[in-house]
């Protein structure tokens, strides 16, 4: 993979992730992830290669919008092209999903993003695929349905054994190889790296007609918001984490059982690996009037940062929240922790927030549920204001139940256990 590798990590698990990005869509049947399988302590858990003192102490929203605000200020003197670059990346909003750069040959641009996180489920194969939707939610977020090439980034942690590190990273790559090659897209190269966690991510690159993206900024009053994920990933995967900490599962066991974890567990993974290709592709098609995704701020810091980039006097306000089953509950029983419904408990790889017309929305949830056999929720308006969002103090809690899904992606079947 291009400059792939310059640690000490064997030239023959280099030959084999090698081997594994080159295949095509021979991708065998597998099973949830089993570390007795691969000869690894029955307890492991990838979850730990994250466990940064700090982490989830991320800069808050407020301060990182100001710090982006500094890339779009135009200083005088900087000549025409770059005040042409500078306009032209106002219009589109740093800090939104993507990068939208206009090229030099032919009205085309250049539409581009990156992101990287780290793990946050144990299954790596799983976890890859996570990483690789989550990159291309950000181009799917301005209605880009097609990627021309991905790369990936990834980082080794320096605290897995050599047992571990030769299992658990082809499986993580082998995971963002098969979702990229689900979107149509391939990985080509990108850049590994020893780092004290693990982390995964990449870059997606793609060149466009103007009429391949929508610039999110065409919310008029009368609009909808429609979201295409349910919420809850970040409770979900906390809840799954403490079954095994007793000091922690006693604030929550009265509230939920084992098996109500078990099944929100896998209904995170299911969504969080799910790409929003078929959300982008029906924007088009219903005349959506801009887009996010939602992912590390949460629902309404999302919906916030959408608002604020539009061109009319519009505010959102959010009535319903689809939230996983049962983590709503979950989430009142941690009392403020996570802000689940206060709309700022952080999602990985969310869904599309999405600015509809009125008498379009409804077609766009049962069109997007006829393809996908998954559901997209209307969950809020828009209408006169001052570029704000807002969550109404009472909202609707719509519980999102595991079904049982059978999904066919080149040979690979995910069972979601009713």
């Amino acid at each position: 993979m291009g400059d792939y590798i310059h640690t000490n990590i064997a030239q023959d698990n280099v030959a084999m992730v090698r081997l594994e990005l080159a295949q095509n869509d021979q991708i065998p049947l597998r099973r949830p992830f089993d570390p007795l399988i691969h000869d690894l302590d029955p307890h492991f858990k990838l979850t730990r290669f994250a466990d940064l003192k700090g982490r989830g102490c991320k800069v808050p929203q407020e301060v990182l919008n100001k710090l982006l605000e500094g890339f779009q200020q135009d200083e005088n003197g900087h000549g025409e092209q770059s005040h042409f670059m500078h306009m032209t990346m106002t219009k589109i909003g740093i800090g939104m999903d993507a990068a939208v750069v206009p090229i030099r040959h032919g009205g085309l641009s250049l539409v581009q993003t990156t992101d990287y996180f780290y793990p946050l489920v144990d299954d790596p194969f799983v976890m890859g695929k996570i990483a690789c939707s989550n990159v291309l939610s950000d181009l799917y977020a301005m209605g880009v349905t097609e990627c021309d090439n991905m790369l990936m980034l990834l980082s080794v942690s320096t605290k897995m054994t050599e047992k571990e590190r030769d299992v658990v990273i082809p499986l993580i790559m082998k995971g963002f190889k098969e979702t990229a090659y689900e979107a149509g897209t391939t990985v080509t190269g990108g850049q590994t790296v020893v780092n004290p966690w693990c982390t995964i991510g990449g870059v997606a690159t793609t060149v466009c007609q103007p009429n391949e993206f929508i610039i999110p900024d065409n919310a008029v009053v009368g609009d909808v918001l429609v979201l295409t994920k349910p919420l809850g990933t970040q409770v979900a995967v906390n809840a799954h984490q403490w079954v095994d900490q007793q000091d922690k599962w006693n604030r929550i066991k009265l509230i939920v059982s084992e098996d109500d974890v078990r099944k929100a567990y896998q209904r995170s993974m299911d969504s969080m690996a799910r790409l929003n290709k078929t959300a982008a592709k029906l924007m088009h098609k219903y005349n959506a009037h801009g887009a996010t995704d939602v992912t590390g701020f949460g629902l309404l810091g999302h919906a916030q940062t959408l608002a604020k980039h539009q061109k009319n006097e519009v505010s959102f306000v959010i009535h319903n929240l689809p939230v996983i089953a049962k983590m709503a509950s979950v989430a009142k029983a941690c009392g403020n922790m996570f802000q689940l419904l206060q709309g700022h408990s952080a999602e990985t790889s969310g869904g599309l927030l999405i600015c509809l017309p009125r008498e379009q929305a409804a077609a766009y949830c049962k069109d997007i549920e006829k393809v996908e056999g998954y559901q997209a929720w209307i969950i809020g308006i828009v209408e006169k204001g001052n570029r704000t969002a807002r969550i109404i103090d009472k909202p609707r809690v719509i519980e999102v139940s595991a079904k049982e899904k059978m999904e066919n992606c080149g040979r690979t079947v995910i069972k979601l256990v009713p």
